[in-house]
C-alpha cells in the first residue's frame, strides 16, 4: 500500500487528475449497478400484491407493472455499461480534443480562424451532439419499439415524437368550470391564506394516462393546474366511445368503466392539500435559496479552477485553453464527486418534505382521502410500490409509495 501510495505521488498531476476522474466515474457506475441490481432482485421475486393494497390494487395491473419495471430496469443496465465504456473509450482514445481539432478545422474552411473561438465552440457542440444522437439512437430505437410497444405505452414513433414535443405547445388550460369541487378547492386555499386567482384544467390525456397537479404564480397570483386524468368526472379516457365507435363492444366498455382514471373530489382535495402544504411550509422558497446557493457555489469554483493549466493538460489539451472545454471539463468531470454528494442530500431533503407535505394535509383532515389517491395516482402512473431500501434512498425523491402510505395509516384508521 505505501509503495502504491509512493507512485500515485509521483505521477505528474495531470496523470492524477485523468486517473481520478476514470477511477470515479466508474466506482459511481458499480454503484448504481449494485443498487440496481438489488432493485431488479425485488422485481423478480414480488410476485404478489402487498397486503396493505390488496382490496385496491388488482393482480393483472400489479404484474403489468412489475414486468415493465423489470424490462426497464434490465435496459438501463446494459445501456448504462454501454456508455460508460463509450465515455472511458473517448477520454483515452482523446476523443474531446480530436473532435476540438476538427471543429478548428471547419470553422477556418469556413473562413474562421483561431480567433473566433466563439464559432469553433459552437461547431464543437454541433458534432458532438451529432454524435451523442448517432450512438444513442440504436437505445432509443429499443426503447421505444420493444420495451414501450411491449407494455403498450406507444402506437408508434410518430405519436410518441408528437405526444412528448408537440403536443405540450399547444396544451390549452381551461378554467375549472364551476361547481363543487372549484368550490372546495377555493374554501380550501382560503383556510391556509394560500393566494388562489385561478384554476386550471389541462387536458394530458392527450399525451399519456399519467396523472398531476400543481401550482405555480409568483407572490399573490397563485394558479393551480390539475390535469385531466386527475379528476375521475372529468378526465377523458373515463368516457364511453359512441357505440359502435372503434369497434368497442358491451364487454370492453363495462371493463373500461370498472377501471376509472383519476380520483373522486375528495381525493383531488387531498392531493391539493398535499401540494398546498409544500407552499405553506416554505418547501419551494427554500429549494430556490439553495438552488441558487449552489449554482454561486459552482460559479465561483468555476472561476477559481478555470486557470488552472494542469486541467486543461490531463484532457490532452497541451496548447490551449478554451472557455467551453473549462466548462466540460469542470463541470462535468471534476465536479462529479461535488455533484454526487449534492444530489444525494437532495434526495433526502426532497424525500422529508414530501412527508412534511402528507402530515400537512393529515393536519386538514384529509388523511383518509391521500391514502387512497396515493394508491390510484400509483396505479394510474404504473409506478411499482415494492423498492429496495438502498435503491430507494439512493434514487427516490419520493418516498416509496408503501412507507408514505404506513405514515397515513394511523389518522386514517382514527
Amino acid at each position: 500500500m505505501a509503495l502504491s501510495g509512493e507512485l500515485w505521488a509521483e505521477l505528474p498531476a495531470e496523470r492524477r487528475i485523468f486517473c481520478s476522474v476514470l477511477l470515479f466515474s466508474w466506482a459511481v457506475y458499480l454503484w448504481e449497478a449494485f443498487l440496481a441490481h438489488r432493485q431488479r432482485r425485488v422485481y423478480r421475486t414480488t410476485t404478489h400484491v402487498p397486503q396493505e393494497l390488496g382490496q385496491i390494487m388488482d393482480s393483472e395491473t400489479f404484474e403489468k407493472s412489475r414486468l415493465y419495471q423489470l424490462d426497464k430496469s434490465t435496459f438501463s443496465f446494459w445501456s448504462g455499461l454501454y456508455s460508460e465504456i463509450e465515455g472511458t473509450m473517448i477520454l483515452l482514445c482523446g476523443g474531446i480534443p480530436f473532435l476540438w481539432k476538427l471543429s478548428g478545422q471547419i470553422s477556418g474552411h469556413a473562413g474562421f480562424g483561431q480567433e473566433y473561438e466563439i464559432v469553433q465552440s459552437l461547431v464543437f457542440l454541433l458534432l458532438a451532439t451529432l454524435f451523442s444522437a448517432m450512438t444513442g439512437l440504436p437505445w432509443s430505437l429499443y426503447n421505444t419499439f420493444v420495451i414501450e410497444e411491449k407494455h403498450g405505452f406507444n402506437q408508434q414513433v410518430l405519436v410518441t415524437i408528437y405526444a412528448d414535443y408537440i403536443a405540450p405547445l399547444f396544451d390549452k388550460f381551461i378554467p375549472l368550470p364551476e361547481g363543487e369541487l372549484k368550490q372546495q378547492i377555493e374554501t380550501m386555499a382560503k383556510s391556509i391564506d394560500f393566494p388562489l386567482t385561478k384554476v386550471y384544467v389541462v387536458e394530458g390525456s392527450k399525451r399519456s394516462s399519467h396523472s398531476n397537479a400543481y401550482f405555480y404564480g409568483f407572490f399573490k397570483n397563485k394558479r393551480i393546474v390539475l390535469f385531466d386524468t386527475l379528476l375521475e368526472d372529468y378526465s377523458a379516457l373515463n368516457k364511453e366511445p359512441a357505440e359502435g365507435e372503434d369497434g368497442e363492444n358491451e364487454e370492453t366498455k363495462s371493463k373500461t368503466k370498472n377501471k376509472k382514471q383519476g380520483c373522486k373530489n375528495e381525493e383531488v382535495l387531498a392531493v391539493l392539500g398535499h401540494e398546498l402544504g409544500h407552499w405553506k411550509l416554505g418547501h419551494t422558497v427554500k429549494n430556490i435559496i439553495i438552488s441558487q446557493m449552489n449554482s454561486f457555489l459552482c460559479f465561483f469554483l468555476f472561476a477559481v479552477l478555470i486557470g488552472r493549466k494542469e486541467l486543461f493538460t490531463a484532457f490532452g489539451f497541451y496548447d490551449t485553453q478554451p472557455t467551453l472545454i473549462g466548462l466540460m471539463i469542470i463541470f462535468q468531470f471534476i465536479f462529479s464527486p461535488y455533484n454526487e454528494v449534492l444530489s444525494f442530500c437532495l434526495t433526502v431533503l426532497s424525500r422529508r418534505f414530501e412527508f412534511q407535505a402528507d402530515a400537512f394535509a393529515k393536519e386538514l383532515g384529509k388523511a383518509k382521502d391521500l391514502y387512497s389517491a396515493l394508491i390510484k395516482l400509483n396505479k394510474d402512473n404504473l409506478g411499482f410500490p415494492v423498492s429496495d431500501w438502498i435503491f430507494s434512498m439512493w434514487h427516490y425523491s419520493h418516498p416509496p409509495l408503501l412507507e408514505r402510505l404506513q405514515a397515513l395509516k394511523d389518522a386514517k384508521q382514527e
